[in-house]
């Protein structure tokens, strides 16, 4: 048997429970389910880390739901329970995860693309919340409190997975929440690319 088809199966069934919960949540809940799906994928990441999943295995699939996803919106098909029309996010983030596990570092790889997941999908959720409580409409706000988030969670993978002092891992950090809280450029284009162009400086 190939030795990483079990944990390929493991990472596909964590992604798929995550669709089939979302799924139930419905449309209603699409912001969230984006978060939570994003979340889900952060059991591949660890395997990709162990190299239990080879990087080709690894970047190949997450170009080939980057694909699937585009071909939704292109089709004018969105999944509703998770994707919003006329916002590629949930593409770019795909489709940005698979150059950054087959190009770069593994550890490096790893560190940018938990930063991609957890931190993003912590600050949604927190954002998500917030403005739900204040009444303005959560899909077109961003706000310091997620920044903070961003921050916080990006700050213990830094320390955890990157080498340097706690200088650069906290300026690495702040970077990407940035590159995340600016209004110019889709986050999930702008972290992978800044996390990308940070290493070369790293």
């Amino acid at each position: 048997m190939i030795a990483w088809l079990p944990y390929f199966f493991i990472a596909l069934i964590s992604i798929l429970a995550a669709i089939a919960l979302t799924r139930r949540l419905g449309e209603g809940w699409a912001w969230i389910n984006r978060k939570i799906i994003h979340l889900s994928i952060v059991p591949s990441m660890v395997f990709f880390y162990y190299s239990l999943l080879p990087r080709y295995v690894f970047s190949l699939s997450a170009l080939t739901i980057g694909l699937f996803q585009l071909a939704a919106h292109l089709r004018r098909r969105e999944l509703s329970w998770y994707q919003i029309e006329h916002n590629y996010g949930e593409v770019f983030f795909a489709l940005s995860v698979a150059p950054v596990s087959y190009f770069l570092p593994r550890t490096y790889a790893t560190a940018l693309m938990l930063a991609m997941a957890i931190s993003d999908g912590v600050t949604g959720i927190i954002r998500h919340f917030y403005f739900k409580r204040h009444g303005f409409n959560v899909r077109l706000k961003k706000h310091w409190t997620g920044s903070v988030a961003y921050l916080l969670t990006a700050m213990a993978i830094a320390l955890y997975l990157l080498d340097g002092n706690l200088i650069k891992k906290t300026l690495w950090a702040a970077a990407l929440m940035i590159a995340e809280y600016q209004p110019w450029l889709d986050d999930n284009l702008a972290v992978p690319l800044v996390g990308s162009l940070l290493f070369l400086l790293y």
